[in-house]
């Protein structure tokens, strides 16, 4: 098996801080997508690449130190947060753990995700771990709240503890071509998260087109994000391999024009062990290796770690078991 220490090490750190750029729009205002050749490209990654046995448990090992261990639902309460991050501690049984090799690695989550008044309790249990603590705000999932609103709800995670904020962007700047006002907003963000990182949350579904996806994405790296986030799980259309590609490409085009370095997170519909293999294979075809580390490549899930691990159980049993023999988040 791989070696996940220094993996490990690297999540837990913000050597990866986005410095942003002023707005340019020469950058993204003239960009074309070819629609069909994007769905025909993330059409070909399953058979372009295939990872079996050892590799495959690998890789799967490694998805799971790129979770973002996530509940976000309006009954949430400190038991359930304690209860997600004891998962986040231990995310693979012990026997496991000891038929794979790696009684000697840490193996965690890459993070927690909760809601603001939940960030307390979920730093309070992580405590020791190492575990980074991300909560949503602005407004999360719809984004329609005043920005002053905004700006506080961000300082209230980042004063409770949170290491990472996942913002919405406001989807309507996009649609109506107002990019100062998407800039401004997200750099008022980027301004209130201080030490913490910054992910921002496009909607994808919601921005209508490629071309829109690629802008929102340029504008948010201009703006500061350190991340760059498909959906907030709430939309009717989440991740999905084209949009995830576009995002990757505005990544690319922002790393070379700015010589910085800018995350990726898939979000919302990513469920079984096989998404996270296509996503890694994204990520390693589109951008090599190095983006297939927790502090640059984040998962956002809550299902998607109990297939992982059933799955990892098969690899070393031959056999499939009940999901109900897999504690879940």
């Amino acid at each position: 098996m791989t070696d996940l220490s220094s993996a490990a090490a690297l999540a837990k750190s913000n050597a990866h801080m986005n410095a942003g750029t002023p707005l340019t729009p020469e950058w993204f205002e003239s960009i074309a997508v070819n629609t069909s050749a994007a769905n025909r490209r993330a059409a070909s990654l399953g058979g372009r690449r295939t990872v079996k046995k050892e590799f495959q448990a690998a890789w799967l090992v490694r998805a799971i130190t790129c979770i973002d261990l996530t509940t976000l639902a309006g009954d949430d309460t400190a038991g359930r947060v304690a209860r997600l991050c004891a998962k986040a501690r231990n995310p693979l049984r012990a026997d496991i753990v000891k038929g794979l090799g790696l009684e000697d690695e840490r193996i965690t989550t890459g993070a927690v995700c909760v809601y603001p008044t939940m960030v307390g309790h979920a730093v309070k249990a992580l405590r020791g771990s190492g575990v980074p603590v991300a909560s949503v705000a602005t407004g999360f999932p719809a984004g329609l709240t005043p920005l002053p609103q905004k700006l506080a709800e961000i300082r209230y995670a980042v004063e409770h503890g949170a290491d990472e904020i996942d913002i919405v962007i406001t989807r309507e700047h996009i649609l109506t071509g107002d990019w100062q006002a998407m800039y401004d907003e997200v750099s008022a963000m980027r301004e209130a998260c201080g030490h913490a990182h910054l992910k921002a949350i496009l909607a994808t579904g919601d921005l209508q087109t490629l071309r829109n996806v690629y802008k929102a994405s340029m504008i948010a790296m201009q703006a500061g994000a350190d991340f760059i986030k498909t959906s907030t799980g709430k939309e009717s259309v989440n991740a999905t391999l084209p949009v995830s590609l576009i995002m990757l490409r505005a990544l690319r085009d922002y790393g070379r024009l700015s010589g910085q370095t800018v995350g990726f997170k898939p979000a919302g519909g990513l469920k079984t062990a096989k998404d996270a293999m296509l996503w890694l294979i994204l990520m390693k075809e589109e951008l090599g290796v190095r983006w297939m580390q927790p502090d640059l490549f984040r998962i956002g899930a809550s299902s998607l770690l109990a297939d992982i691990e059933r799955q990892l159980e098969h690899y070393l049993t031959g056999r499939y078991s009940s999901l109900n023999r897999h504690a879940m988040a």
